[in-house]
Order: structure tokens, then C-alpha cells, then sequence
């Protein structure tokens, strides 16, 4: 019995010899207080548990002394030496959309008009310099992490010292040439912080200096001795790093990766976890660097990680005499841009860039707005980082903006991709890209479509931003389809009697040069000149030579035109907000010897459109278009034509469900379509659809276009986005006629 007791009695001993052990550093500072440091790892979307942990740390009033950290510690860290607390990081946090803000997904609006058509038609881009392939350095530029960070850090922006922050700070990158774990505690914070967080493959390098850095979780993901060494007593670590995953979570290559990267850092652990005085280690091992969306369940892990060490952590409040100070930060909404400094630009006017950020100087907009036009540089796909910084003047909110951008060394590219249409048919497209071919700020384009009806299209643009710019397009098209008559044979023509569809083979052959500018920051305005050959021949009637292919239209023009556009769809197949505008003028001037009979002529057509969305799954889109013919009606092929579906129908010919392609026809016409889009699932689109229109021959003139619609039809549709493009089916009726078609698209339309 006796000595049971004493085995008792000397395991209670021990037990309260390790407690005292653990307090040791808390209890020896009965005249000093202790300096408490706070080290956080990193480990992507795991990194919310820190924010779990800082909410803990805040409602028990400790004051941090000092933080470092590392990748998403580093993120967390810097924001809340920043001022932020923890609570305020939950809220911001919360309303982020991290697939946007890691992919670096811009907004369609950040694109120019001739980006967006330049780019919306390709599956595949490849940097394809001096004739070899060449990959990026990672999936995204960081671009949109940097412009978070700088946004929240606009409260220390003049900063240079990272000890000078309200609390003290460092955060830990790696240094791709030497592989030296480097520390940052200076400099610039938002650029620091993401070179911390650079995560090998996901993001590119970042350039501080003459050194590329990458995530320092490569080399240190708990800096703990290194905050050990800034004069701390006591270190809270908060550790959310994986542990060593089996057979069953490696089938990805970020995965392996990761894994590969972990062997180091989970052993060199064994040796920190001991350094730390309270460490948190919260439940994650269901979570994923790339959890981004279960953040709240992260987060709420965090919490219970940290109040498991309650007591400890009361036990180091109790010892502390100063409280923290933690004014309640407001992130500002607000900017006025007093001038605008660019430098690093070597292949790119001053004026490019000022177009592209749609500033003059001395303007006062949402930072938010501040921001889209920020990323109008980037979404130009011409610049590998753009690091700008905000130079306070003497005004409230006003600032003088400083940019150093870094140009893209990736100058050509092949860009591929596939389609299928009932037009044009089957066809597969190949894309030659090169910037910079004869001068600054051009790009040169040439789209090559071999299938079923060999095409093409060439495009040279040189971007002059807010000055003129100027652009060349040359493009062939052509196609076979049986056509309304009207289309190819002048009014009054005896054949019309006797005949209801040709079969025709379309060629249209038209270039242009013209002048843009941007007008009133959102509109461009385009000036120009056209030739355009049309050519329109038939097997189905006969010509006088039996050999020989009846000619309906053999003519080349001439014409001087005007277009203004306004595009700010959010999505160019299934907008959910915006607006679009594409007003369109020629004056034909001239014409070949084939048309001897040939008069000036005009064109006139508008479309506009808007889309908006009922809830984040429902959305409508309305269109209206309308256009006359002024003149000489003899050239009846450029003309108005409706029918069918289809997004890049050229010359006057619209879409219209109902009927087949180019089956109304007149020399004008009023037409409004309507599509309700509801994504049941992310990318799966159940499309209602209904249009009207009134076309025929002096429309204006006979006032007929404000009658009841002449022409009805209605479509129901599926869409399915791929990486290709859209993947459709559509079914259309029209009640005047009872006929129904089905019409199939796959791939992006070019």
C-alpha cells in the first residue's frame, strides 16, 4: 500500500514538474513583461484556422508583441499586424471569391474591345517564341492577391520598416537561384506578402530586387527560432501544415507536389513544436491547401484548436500589464488619382497605358473601380506583374499613382480551337499571334479555319490607348446554304415567282483600315474604309454557258463606314449583367462593272442589349436590333437576312429563331429576342428564348414596323460550357410557318 502510494504520490510530482515546465517562461517574469511573439505557418486555405485562432487571442485581450509568418501565415499575419482583427478578417474574408482571386480571372470589361474579340474564340494559348513551345512559370501572376493585399494595407502604405507597423512584423520567402530562405522585414509589405505566398506551380515568381522569390514554405514554414531571435519570452505558434497523406489523396500532380515539399517541413517540425511555449495545432487533415471554399468550417477549427489552450492562454493574460490597442480599421472606399508615373515600359507608350487605366489625372473614383482599371493593364495579357504604390500628397485620400511594370517576355503565340455550326459546318482553327511586329503597342493576328468551309481572318492593331489608333482586317468567308431568292435577285425579278429556296456557294472577301479611339472612356469610335468582294454563283439554275455556274453577285465595293461600340457584358455566351451597344454606318461609294447600273448607297444598323440576373442561378438577357438601306436597292446580297443561330454571322445577317439561316429577307428590319438563362448547375444553362421582328422593303417608309410582329419564334435550349467552348442544343418553332428546327453548336464561334 505504501508503496502504491509513493508511485502516486511521485506521478503527481511529475506532472506538476512538466506544468511548471510549461509556465516556466510565463512565471519567471514577475517584474518584466514578458514579450509575446506569434508565429503562424503556412498551408493555403488551412491558413483560415489562424483567423479561428486570432478571434480567440482578441476576445481574451492578449497583446502580440510580434508576428511572423509564412505563405498564408505570412497573409494572415501581415493584416493583423496590419490592425485588422480577427473578427474584421472572418468578415472581408468571407466576401472574397478566391477561384478569381487565385486564377487571376479578370473581368471581361478589363479586356479592350479588340482583346475581346482577339480572344474569345481559342481553346488553347501557348507562348510560342523563336518557334518553341514555352510554358509559364505558374498558373497565375498573383496580380489579383496583390491588389487585395495592397488594398487592405493602404492604412501602413508609407511603411518601409516592418517593425514600424502597429504590431511588429516579418514574413519568410525562398529564393529560387540559392535556395536561401530569405527574411522580409522591409520594403514594401503587400509585395513581400505575396512573394511569401507564391506557391510553386500555382503562382509565378516575384521579383524583389535581383531576387525571384517563391513561397517560403519551400525553405521555413514556421519561422519560430527566427522570432525567437527578435527578443521574445514567450511564442504562440499556430501550426496548420499537412500531415504526410496516404495512397488514397495523391492523384493529382498539385497533390504529389505537396507532398514532396511536406517531407522536409513535417521533419523539420519535430525540432520547432518544442520552441514554442503554446502551440495550436487545429483538425484540419480534411481540408486542402485549395479549401477555399469550407473556409467557415476552417475557420470555426481554429476557434476550438485555440480554446483548447484557454487555460494557458488566460494564464498568459493574467500576466500581461499593458492591453493591446486595436482601433477598428475602415478599409477606404474612396481614391482621388492626382497624376500617374509608369515605368519599366520599354515596348509600351505612356499613352497605352493611360488608355488602358482610362485615367487623365486629377479623378476621383471607387477603389474598387481603381482596381478593374488596374486590371485592364494585366488582362492585356502583355505583362507579367504590374506593382503600383500610392504616394500620399497633402490632400485627404489623394494620391500620386507610381507603377513599375514588368513586360512580358512571351511575345508570339499559337492559340487552337474547334467548331461546329449549321452554317459553316465543321472546322478547326489555328492562331498565329505576334506583339510587337513593326512597332510599339501593335499586335498582328492571323486566324486560319480549315473544315469544311476554309476561311480566314487577319487582324493588325496598333494601340494608341486614349489617341488614335489604327487597324488593319482582312478576312474570307464563305459558305453553301439554300437562301431565300430575294436575297440574290432584285425586287420585281420573274424568277421570284418561281422559286422558293436557292442553293447558293457564298464568298465574301472584305478588308478595312481604320482609325479608333476610345470615347468617353467606354465607347470606341471607329473611322474607316472597306473594299469588299462578294461573290454569289449557283448550280441550281442555269446560265447561258451550260458549263458554267450562274453569277448572281460578282462585285467589288467600296465604302467609307462609322462604328460605335459599347460592350460590357459580364459573359460574351451567358452574360448576367451588362450592357451592350454596336451602332454601325456605310456609305457605299463605289463599285466594279459587274454592278453597271450601280447607285451610292447606305446602310444603317444598331443593336443593343442589356442582362441582368432575377438571383445568382437566373438571369435575362433582352435584345433589340434593328437597320434600313438608304439609296440604290440593285445590290439586294448586302441587304438584311434572318434566320437560324449563330454569333458570328457576318454582313447584315442576323440570327432568328424559327426558321433556317437567311431565310427573311428585306432592306430593313426591327427584331427583339428575349433569354431567360437559368444555370441549374455551375456551367449547365437551360435556355428559354423568344423573338419578333418585322422585315421587309421600306420598313421606315410604310410604318409597319410598329405593327404586331410579322415574324414570331420561340427556342428551348441546353448549353453546357467546356474548355472548347459552348457545347449546345437548340430547338426553335415559329407559329406562322409550323416548321421547327434543331440547331447544334459546339466550340467557341470564329
Amino acid at each position: 500500500m505504501s508503496q502504491t502510494y509513493s508511485r502516486i504520490h511521485v506521478f503527481f510530482l511529475l506532472i506538476l514538474f512538466q506544468l511548471m515546465l510549461g509556465f516556466n517562461n510565463l512565471q519567471a517574469q514577475d517584474d518584466k513583461e514578458p514579450k509575446v511573439g506569434l508565429v503562424l505557418s503556412g498551408g493555403g486555405a488551412k491558413g483560415f484556422a489562424h483567423i479561428g485562432a486570432l478571434k480567440v487571442i482578441d476576445s481574451l485581450g492578449i497583446k502580440i508583441d510580434y508576428i511572423a509568418g509564412t505563405s498564408m501565415g505570412a497573409i494572415i499575419g501581415s493584416l493583423y499586424a496590419t490592425g485588422y482583427s480577427g473578427k474584421q478578417l472572418e468578415e472581408v474574408f468571407k466576401t472574397i471569391d478566391f477561384d478569381e482571386l487565385i486564377n487571376d480571372e479578370f473581368p471581361r470589361e478589363a479586356k479592350s474591345f479588340y482583346e475581346r474579340e482577339n480572344s474569345e474564340k481559342y481553346a488553347i494559348s501557348i507562348p510560342f517564341d523563336n518557334f518553341k513551345i514555352n510554358l509559364p512559370s505558374g498558373l497565375s501572376r498573383g496580380q489579383n492577391v496583390y491588389n487585395l493585399l495592397y488594398h487592405m494595407m493602404l492604412p501602413v502604405n508609407d511603411v518601409r520598416d516592418f517593425k514600424k507597423l502597429p504590431i511588429p512584423f516579418f514574413c519568410v520567402a525562398t529564393n529560387v537561384e540559392t535556395g536561401e530562405s530569405l527574411i522580409l522585414d522591409s520594403g514594401r509589405l503587400a509585395e513581400a506578402v505575396t512573394a511569401s505566398g507564391a506557391l510553386p506551380s500555382f503562382f509565378q515568381p516575384v521579383i524583389i530586387g535581383d531576387d525571384i522569390l517563391i513561397d517560403g514554405g519551400v525553405t521555413n514554414n514556421f519561422p519560430v527560432e527566427e522570432l525567437r531571435a527578435k527578443g521574445m519570452d514567450i511564442i504562440i505558434g499556430v501550426d496548420v501544415q499537412d500531415d504526410l497523406r496516404d495512397k488514397e489523396d495523391l492523384k493529382t500532380a498539385p497533390e504529389i507536389l505537396l507532398q514532396i515539399n511536406n517531407f522536409r517541413t513535417i521533419n523539420a517540425m519535430k525540432g520547432k513544436v518544442p520552441l514554442t511555449d503554446i502551440y495550436i495545432k487545429p483538425d484540419i487533415t480534411k481540408y486542402s491547401v485549395l479549401s477555399f471554399d469550407e473556409g467557415d468550417d476552417i475557420i470555426a477549427n481554429g476557434e476550438k484548436a485555440a480554446k483548447s489552450k484557454i487555460d494557458v492562454l488566460n494564464k498568459l493574460k493574467s500576466i500581461q500589464k499593458s492591453l493591446p490597442n486595436r482601433p477598428h480599421l475602415k478599409i477606404i472606399d474612396s481614391i482621388n488619382i492626382k497624376s500617374v508615373k509608369i515605368k519599366g515600359n520599354e515596348r509600351y507608350t505612356r499613352s497605352y497605358f493611360l488608355g488602358k487605366l482610362k485615367l487623365r489625372g486629377n479623378e476621383t473614383l471607387s477603389y474598387e473601380d481603381f482596381k478593374s482599371r488596374i486590371n485592364n493593364i494585366i488582362a492585356t495579357n502583355n505583362f507579367e506583374t504590374f506593382r503600383y504604390y500610392l504616394e500620399p500628397t497633402d490632400s485627404i485620400n489623394q494620391y500620386r499613382l507610381n507603377g513599375h511594370i514588368r513586360e512580358s517576355e512571351a511575345t508570339a503565340f499559337l492559340k487552337l480551337g474547334v467548331h461546329y455550326d449549321g452554317l459553316y459546318k465543321s472546322a478547326a482553327l489555328a492562331n498565329l499571334t505576334k506583339k510587337g511586329l513593326l512597332f510599339n503597342n501593335d499586335i498582328a493576328s492571323l486566324d486560319v479555319m480549315l473544315g469544311d468551309n476554309t476561311r480566314y481572318n487577319l487582324d493588325y492593331f496598333i494601340d494608341k490607348g486614349f489617341y488614335l489608333s489604327v487597324g488593319i482586317k482582312s478576312r474570307y468567308n464563305q459558305f453553301n446554304k439554300s437562301v431565300n431568292p430575294s436575297l440574290v435577285l432584285e425586287s420585281g425579278s420573274p424568277m421570284l415567282d418561281n422559286l422558293n429556296k436557292i442553293s447558293i456557294h457564298f464568298q465574301d472577301f472584305t478588308n478595312q483600315v481604320y482609325l479608333q479611339t476610345l470615347f468617353r472612356k467606354d465607347f470606341s469610335l471607329r473611322l474607316g474604309g472597306e473594299h469588299k468582294r462578294l461573290k454569289i454563283t449557283s448550280e441550281t439554275l442555269i446560265s447561258e454557258n451550260q458549263d458554267d455556274e450562274f453569277i448572281f453577285e460578282n462585285t467589288d465595293y467600296l465604302s467609307l463606314f462609322g462604328n460605335l461600340k459599347y460592350d460590357s457584358y459580364s459573359d460574351p455566351y451567358f452574360p448576367k449583367s451588362g450592357a451592350y451597344f454596336n451602332g454601325d454606318f456605310h456609305w457605299y461609294v463605289n463599285a466594279s462593272d459587274f454592278n453597271s447600273d450601280f447607285k451610292p448607297f447606305s446602310i444603317a444598323k444598331a443593336d443593343l442589349g442589356y442582362a441582368f440576373s432575377f438571383s445568382e442561378k437566373l438571369a435575362l438577357k433582352t435584345e433589340t436590333s434593328g437597320g434600313f438601306k438608304l439609296g440604290d436597292d440593285s445590290a439586294t446580297a448586302l441587304g438584311f437576312a434572318l434566320g437560324g443561330y449563330a454569333n458570328n454571322l457576318i454582313n447584315n445577317f442576323y440570327s432568328f429563331y424559327g426558321y433556317d439561316y437567311i431565310d427573311i429577307t428585306g432592306d430593313s428590319f426591327v427584331k427583339a429576342t428575349f433569354t431567360l438563362d437559368y444555370e441549374w448547375l455551375n456551367n449547365h444553362h437551360v435556355l428559354l428564348m423568344a423573338n419578333y421582328a418585322n422585315v421587309e422593303n421600306q420598313l421606315f417608309e410604310t410604318g409597319n414596323w410598329l405593327s404586331t410582329p410579322d415574324y414570331t419564334g420561340y427556342a428551348l435550349g441546353y448549353s453546357l460550357e467546356t474548355f472548347l467552348g459552348p457545347l449546345e442544343a437548340r430547338y426553335t418553332y415559329s407559329p406562322e410557318t409550323g416548321e421547327d428546327y434543331w440547331f447544334f453548336n459546339l466550340g467557341f464561334w470564329f
